[in-house]
């Protein structure tokens, strides 16, 4: 990569967000900054309602901060100061995205949902082949005419994973991943995301689970909106 090893690649300044329900302004985040490191993998620790979605969600500008409300950096560039064209650029090849629920079509194959990331925007080329290939790697390619509701929750969540990464993105930004799983399942999925981590992917992972931050190069805890504790390897 291009970046130097201390360079962030994706940056998280001073973040606020507020929402409005009904008449009520309920501030989710409340001043969180944190970076990313090529090739790193970051835990965002914290218990319901702490914020982490939301965090999640402005780094993979799925949604904006609050005016003045800080800013979102992939590679030093301000991502809601983009272009749309760019910005939709920046969701779609630059950050893979995975959630606890799967978010497969119901009426496409495990093939068609894998090349749905292919078919979005203009100049992204549709890569069967890649496609396929993740499959295989992830042991689904007996799969690949079969729609989601013949698959097991493992199964769907190994499509969502392989969706995100058909387009070669830099990021890996998920969202529980193994939250809607068993142990088993659930553990069978991190030793998946532990090998594409290990071929250099970079993640930002969402968890309420302590034993599931550890094996990330790094923590963040999230407390109120706030980054109560950013530290390395061991939350102990």
């Amino acid at each position: 990569m291009s970046e130097q090893p201390n360079t962030p690649l994706l940056e998280a300044i001073d973040l606020r967000k507020t929402y409005r329900m009904g008449s009520v302004d309920v501030p989710v985040l409340r001043g969180s900054s944190m970076k990313l490191l090529p090739g790193e993998w970051v835990a965002v620790l914290g218990s319901s309602g702490s914020g982490k979605s939301t965090l999640l969600h402005l780094l993979g500008g799925l949604d904006t901060p609050d005016r003045d409300g800080g800013e979102v950096l992939y590679k030093g560039k301000t991502i809601s100061k983009l272009a749309r064209g760019a910005r939709n650029r920046y969701r779609n090849r630059e950050v893979g995205l995975v959630f606890q629920f799967y978010h497969l079509l119901p009426e496409l194959t495990v093939l068609e949902n894998t090349l749905l990331p292919g078919l979005v925007g203009s100049g992204v080329r549709v890569d069967r082949e890649r496609a396929r290939e993740l499959l295989s790697t992830f042991g689904l390619d007996h799969r690949l005419t079969h729609r989601p509701r013949e698959l097991s929750g493992g199964e769907r969540q190994r499509v969502a994973i392989a969706r995100a990464l058909l387009n070669q993105p830099e990021v890996l930004l998920a969202d529980e991943p193994t939250g809607n799983l068993d142990e088993q399942t659930g553990s069978e999925i991190l030793d998946l995301l532990k090998k594409e981590h290990q071929a250099g992917l970079s993640i930002v992972m969402v968890t309420h689970d302590r034993a599931i931050a550890e094996m990330a190069d790094r923590v963040v805890v999230l407390h109120h909106g706030q980054v109560e504790q950013d530290q390395s390897f061991s939350i102990q």
